[in-house]
């Protein structure tokens, strides 16, 4: 398995800073008042927000907590620090590299294989795919939970767009996570599909590409991977276990939000928080591959708070303030994460080379 490549590029740089003029670019087009988000920035509470910022700290941790607990069934050996930083240097992968944690389970897959052989692949495939799944599935929950808050809520009336925006949402990801447990459990399907697009290679390369070592190498990970995920099915403890740390998980994401707006002296209602996040985490699954994310999360965000009836000037500054922490702090915290993971063995292989 190869590392997903981390090289700061110019698309690295150059790509955030049109991301954050689209954003700019979308707050003048709604008429929201620059000259305001500084003055409401000025009003702001210390103290809930950094307690926001603790919150989503403590939400990493419990992401952490409910992989490890998946790993650890599966006999891959992982502390609760090195779960931690993994999902650290997953987080900043992610962030350079979007696809929605597919390059960053990638990371933690690499160096599972790296550190503890090859044999254990599979089982490291097969518990973040079934955290993957878990977590697809809370997703929905909320969505479900914020539909149903919404009915009770005073705060934004009930239209026929927003309703039938949300349904769309919470119906393609059920149809999404229904294919892949399908796929993930019917061995001989994915086979087929693996078979078919090896062959699909082979016939685009005209055979020039040696492909037979790699097709054995993938059908040995993927018995493997297939072999884990029975285990999960025969003994579901795990798993449930899995799942209640992935709802504290939420619950403190929810959290974090919901304190932003506390920092601001604003009252919001948790319709509007559930059903944002759960709808900005969707829209962050979508690979633009624009470094950072910057852009659209945010766009997001401030036109689902402006439906809301947030005032637009609070409605951006609730926003940048939220992207702070979930973005750019956690993008700082996984690169100091990715370099002790990186340089640490070296450093240590080197102490050893000095010793001989």
């Amino acid at each position: 398995m190869k590392m997903p490549q981390t090289k700061f590029t110019w698309k690295t740089v150059v790509l955030p800073i049109i991301g954050i003029a689209v954003f700019l670019l979308y707050i003048y087009i709604f008429h929201v008042d620059i000259v305001a988000i500084v003055d409401t920035l000025k009003t702001i509470n210390p103290l809930p927000y950094v307690v926001a910022i603790v919150f989503s700290l403590l939400e990493i941790l419990f992401f952490a907590l409910s992989w490890r607990v998946l790993a650890n069934f599966l006999r891959i050996k992982l502390s609760i620090i090195r779960s931690y930083l993994l999902v650290w240097y997953g987080i900043f992968v992610d962030t350079l590299i979007p696809a929605e944690a597919v390059s960053g389970e990638l990371v933690r897959a690499y160096f599972i294989t790296k550190e503890q052989g090859s044999s254990k692949c599979g089982p490291a495939l097969a518990s973040l795919v079934t955290q993957r799944f878990l977590g697809m599935g809370v997703n929905i929950a909320v969505l479900l939970i914020g539909i149903a808050l919404l009915f009770t809520s005073s705060q934004m009336p009930i239209t026929g767009l927003v309703l039938t925006s949300i349904l769309l949402i919470t119906i393609g990801i059920s149809v999404t996570l229904i294919v892949l447990i399908i796929l993930a459990f019917k061995e001989k399907w994915t086979t087929k599909l693996l078979n078919w697009t090896i062959n699909a290679a082979k016939f685009i390369s005209r055979g020039r590409w040696s492909l037979n070592h790699f097709s054995q190498s993938v059908h040995k990970i993927l018995q493997s991977f297939h072999e884990s995920m029975k285990e999960f099915k025969n003994k579901p403890k795990p798993v449930l276990l899995s799942l209640f740390y992935l709802v504290i998980t939420w619950i403190f994401g929810l959290s974090a939000q919901y304190l932003v707006f506390m920092a601001l002296g604003v009252s919001v209602s948790w319709s509007m928080i559930t059903i944002t996040a759960a709808i900005v985490l969707a829209v962050k699954a979508i690979p633009l591959g624009i470094p950072f994310e910057v852009g659209l999360p945010e766009a997001t965000m401030t036109t689902l708070y402006i439906a809301f009836n947030i005032d637009p000037a609070i409605a951006a500054t609730a926003t940048i303030l939220s992207r702070l922490f979930t973005l750019w702090l956690r993008f700082f915290i996984g690169f100091t994460a990715q370099q002790w993971l990186t340089l640490k063995p070296i450093m240590s292989h080197s102490s050893d080379k000095s010793e001989i």
